[in-house]
């Protein structure tokens, strides 16, 4: 995989290849295909419009330096850690700044608390989890799996493709995702602080108090700032890849556990954070018990409401994604397949102008960044 900055993270340009595709990893892509197998959301809540959901709880990490340094709770990295130090797993592969720029992301299979915890914090920036599972399949034992639920659901397949695999896929855990940034993205952030992109030494993008601030560090010291609301809500969400704008799986609904922020209420600058919790499988619920009882976690059940309350923006998000596909397939585009994940009546509930927006916005927005054409031809950059 290579980092193509104005867009994402790309497999490396195959040479000489004149017809589809094919193989196990375009098997296992989800951008080709997501599924939810028959009778998985039967009985699911909400008829299934937010994948299986088993229990709700809100939660966050005992130790007080991970719960703050984390971007809302700490409880993916309290669990992922408490996974390895119960014995549970020996490892979890998790995504952290690159060690050689910390402006990128690179993948990692870490086996201590003290790793594990040191990777505490959303990266919003193009990364590619699923390039070293190889790390997991040749481990001494099961581990854990973070990522957003592109990455999770491409492990799920991955692990129904390669039984090796499968048996050492201890746990999931998916990240709540509204889209990847491009690395461009993160760079004129920095310049909009007036800082050189070559001299910063550490990006947080939160953290550090919920929800946290995007952070700059140099060799000299703090070099500047912005709030989690100017650093996504402008640079960060204007320069998301389009694959991103037309998936419909925001909350990790093939994951053993879902985590994300319970923004059903206002949250105070000083507030110690929280975590929103889905369980998704009966080996999450497990996983999340144990390190309840253990005391590496500390928390509540929430009524299943509180779900759709924190992210109230994602079901007209998931109907306006039907909108985009549907148009892209009206023009000719190939596109991703969704099966058995309901999105017509969250479309249908739409207003007129979401509907509008949906269909014809999209139409617009295909002629602006030229999706007609290869990412290579638009970008001059190997896809």
């Amino acid at each position: 995989m290579s980092d193509v900055k104005h867009i994402g993270r790309r497999p490396l340009p195959i040479v000489g290849v004149t017809g589809p595709t094919t193989g196990a990893a375009v098997a296992a892509c989800p951008g080709r295909r997501l599924e939810h197998q028959p009778g998985a959301l039967e009985g699911a809540p909400f008829d299934g419009e937010w994948g299986p959901v088993l229990a709700l709880y809100e939660c966050w990490s005992t130790d007080p330096d991970v719960r703050h340094r984390g971007s809302s709770g700490g409880v993916v990295s309290a669990i992922s850690a408490h996974m390895v130090t119960s014995g549970a797993a020996v490892g979890a592969l998790q995504i952290q700044a690159s060690r050689e720029n910390p402006l990128r992301n690179e993948t990692v299979l870490n086996t201590t608390y003290e790793t594990i915890v040191a990777a505490a914090g959303s990266r919003y920036a193009p990364a590619s989890p699923c390039e070293r599972l190889d790390l997991v399949e040749h481990a001494a034992g099961p581990c854990v799996v973070v990522g957003k639920p592109c990455d999770i659901a491409a492990t799920r397949r991955a692990a129904e493709l390669r039984p090796a695999l499968a048996q050492k896929v201890g746990l999931t855990i998916g990240i709540f995702c509204a889209g990847t940034p491009s690395s461009a993205a993160t760079e004129k952030l920095i310049r909009d602080l007036d800082v050189d992109p070559a001299a910063v030494t550490q990006v947080d993008y939160r953290g550090e108090g919920w929800p946290g601030r995007f952070r700059v560090r140099t060799s000299e010291g703090p070099a500047g700032s912005f709030s989690y609301a100017e650093a996504w809500g402008g640079t960060l969400t204007k320069n998301r890849q389009w694959r991103c704008l037309i998936c419909p799986d925001h909350t990790g609904e093939f994951a053993d556990l879902a985590i994300g922020d319970p923004w059903y209420r206002e949250v105070t600058d000083d507030e110690p954070g929280r975590s929103l919790v889905v369980v998704r499988t009966e080996r999450g619920r497990e996983a999340l018990r144990a390190a309840l009882a253990d005391g590496a976690l500390a928390g509540e059940e929430l009524p299943l409401s509180r779900l759709p309350e924190s992210q109230p923006n994602l079901e007209s998000t998931r109907g306006a994604v039907w909108g985009r596909v549907l148009t892209m397939r009206l023009l000719g585009l190939p596109t991703p397949r969704f099966l058995n994940m309901p999105a017509f009546r969250l479309w249908w509930k739409l207003p007129l102008r979401g509907k509008l927006t949906s269909t014809a916005g999209t139409w617009r927005r295909m002629r602006a960044r030229g999706l007609w054409r290869s990412e290579l031809e638009t970008t001059g950059e190997p896809t």
